[in-house]
């Protein structure tokens, strides 16, 4: 009986020990928003990060209820190009990722980003309470870092409009379309839209050996 005892005793213990084990390693996915300029290529940047699970692009900062991609590249809405990056708070921080997107970016472009001008290609940090304070502490940084005023907002969050179905993944959507470069795959027509912008050049100017996507 007392051996009997004990074995039921050591495998109550061990489902204690597996089920606290499981609590631990499921964190909740978390989301942080951001406005990058082209949402492609925020999305393909973040992608690459480890802990990231997921990154969607749409439209959010502004008025218009469920806008379309022509609604706010022409204005007037108060939409912004934004991403949402969904990500395991366990493998990756918001602070880290808010240091990353800061570095991704020109900071210190009020007016859009690289090629793209307007309202709605520019740079902002969508959070609230401790999430914006940790935004106001990552721009400080980079701000001192850079040596140059940052002018990059934190803007409180709002709804977040999803783009439609062929804003996401563009970057390695083997989709085919007539586009500005010609008959091209969406992921041809993406490197060939960076490239030209001058993205990567810019970034690399500004941050350096800082920059966590810029290719050389």
């Amino acid at each position: 009986m007392t051996n009997l005892k004990t074995l039921l005793l050591g495998g109550l213990i061990a489902i204690g020990f597996a089920a606290d084990g499981t609590e631990a390693h499921a964190a909740e996915t978390q989301i942080l928003t951001v406005a990058g300029g082209c949402f492609w290529c925020v999305e393909a940047d973040f992608e690459q990060v480890k802990g990231v699970s997921e990154v969607v692009s749409g439209y959010t900062g502004g008025t218009t209820t469920n806008p379309t991609y022509g609604d706010v590249t022409g204005g007037n809405t108060g939409h912004y190009e934004a991403v949402q990056i969904m990500y395991d708070p366990d493998q990756v921080t918001r602070p880290q990722l808010l240091h990353m997107f800061l570095r991704s970016v020109d900071p210190t472009d009020a007016g859009g980003q690289f090629c793209d001008r307007g309202d709605s290609y520019r740079t902002a940090i969508f959070a609230d309470g401790t999430a914006a304070q940790e935004a106001t502490q990552a721009i400080e940084q980079a701000q001192s870092e850079l040596g140059q005023e940052i002018v990059t907002p934190i803007l409180p969050e709002q709804t977040f409009y999803e783009a439609e179905d062929y804003h996401q993944d563009y970057y390695k959507s083997d989709e085919t379309k007539f586009t500005r470069f010609g008959i091209k795959t969406y992921a041809e027509s993406y490197k060939l839209y960076r490239d030209a912008c001058k993205r990567d050049a810019r970034v690399r100017q500004l941050w350096g050996d800082a920059a966590p996507f810029a290719q050389k």
